[in-house]
């Protein structure tokens, strides 16, 4: 059933309205007042007293209209100054828009734009009409980011905003099903991720880009050039990544029992919450003697976590541990470093980068002692500048 009044925003100009809205609280609020007043001020003169001037009929008819109408406007604009000062609110809750002012908004996309220059999209629709998030740093060379699980392109800020600052156009998506991406049923797998991925850097119209992936990253970036090749790919970087295989199989003998994984399936699916809660010890080293345990640091894989929808997050275990990623790695064809935690607990080194870096023919293995899978965090510091020196190297 329809509203029998009518809103401020339906009787007055648009334009009008939006020069009301950009004035602020007091002040509408004095006008409306001053308005107000006044009128009510006059109608009970007109009410009490205005028998005494002796105007004749006409004159006292046009009196009367004039200070009613005063009246009417001043009461009007008090009820605008309420129904304004919570029209942004409601139309949040309704669906609509709101006036937003051009320094905000440019404010917001983290880069400046000229007055000829559309804002960049911060999402992307793939084939299947999954939405996928990415943000968008800086300039100059692009370096793309693939993150772990369950993670999003938050976990990469700190590596972001440091080679941001230092001349380089840095992106890094949201897998689908993670962080802001769309949360499909289906394709949680790494063809698929692979295929997002490339549909990334074709909208973006990236060329000559590193990439740079961690953990199951690191397999999203060997599938992404094994099945569309490296014309866009200047180098690669793997850190703690999943490659070539995590299960253990007859070929491969070293890789982890699939009862591993079935008790990560079985902690997601019983309380992923604190599932995710407790994974924070190993994954960043924090269990072991004399670690100075970071509450932030946990707080922040908890939440991107808990932003990941359940299925994919439930389907993406079997895509990075019973992947095979052997031949992708061989078809690695760019400069490629390989960098890798001693003590990860998560990804072992003896099962992933040692194998990984046989079968890319002419990459760098760098073995960081001591470190652990989240070693991005834990030691940004030394990865940062490592992978400036790689970038920068010719």
């Amino acid at each position: 059933m329809s509203s029998l009044f009518l809103s401020p925003r339906e009787v007055l100009p648009a334009a009008v309205f939006s020069q009301w809205l950009r004035l602020n609280w007091a002040a509408r609020f004095f006008i409306a007042c001053f308005a107000g007043v006044t009128g009510i001020v006059a109608l009970c003169w007109v009410v009490f007293g205005f028998g005494s001037l002796g105007l004749d009929a006409t004159a006292t008819f046009a009196a009367i209209l004039g200070i009613t109408v005063t009246a009417g406007l001043g009461i009007g604009l008090m009820g605008l100054v309420f129904y304004s000062n919570r029209s942004g609110r409601d139309d949040v809750a309704g669906g609509g828009t709101i006036d937003v002012p051009q320094t905000l908004t440019l404010a917001a996309l983290g880069r400046p734009l000229t007055s000829n220059q559309e804002p960049r999209m911060s999402t992307i629709a793939t084939k299947d009409g999954t939405h996928i998030f990415y943000k968008d740093w800086g300039s100059g060379q692009p370096i793309v980011f693939s993150h772990g699980w369950p993670l999003s392109a938050d976990a990469w800020d700190s590596q972001m905003l440091f080679l941001a600052s230092r001349g380089y156009r840095v992106i890094a998506h949201d897998r689908r099903g993670h962080g802001r991406s769309s949360q499909p049923w289906t394709g949680n797998d790494m063809d698929t991720y692979a295929d997002d991925l490339a549909a990334l850097t074709a909208k973006l119209e990236l060329q000559n880009a590193i990439h740079v992936g961690h953990s199951t990253g690191g397999g999203e970036v060997v599938r992404y050039i094994g099945r569309h090749g490296s014309s866009r790919v200047a180098k690669a970087v793997l850190i703690g990544a999943v490659p070539p295989l995590m299960l253990k199989t007859e070929k491969n003998p070293g890789g982890l029992p699939k009862e591993v994984f079935d008790n990560i399936r079985a902690g997601v699916l019983n309380d992923r919450s604190q599932f995710f809660k407790d994974l924070t010890m190993p994954f960043y080293g924090f269990n072991r003697p004399g670690a100075k345990v970071s509450e932030g640091l946990r707080d922040a894989f908890w939440l991107q976590g808990m932003q990941a929808g359940y299925k994919a997050v439930y389907d993406c275990i079997t895509a990075f541990s019973e992947t095979d990623f052997t031949e992708d790695l061989k078809k690695v064809n760019v400069p490629t470093l390989i960098m890798h935690g001693d003590d990860d607990q998560i990804v072992p080194i003896e099962d992933s980068a040692r194998l990984s870096a046989k079968l890319v023919k002419g990459s760098t293995l760098k073995v960081y002692p001591g470190a652990p899978h989240g070693m991005a965090e834990t030691m940004r510091d030394q990865v940062n500048a490592d992978l400036l020196a790689f970038i920068k190297g010719g």
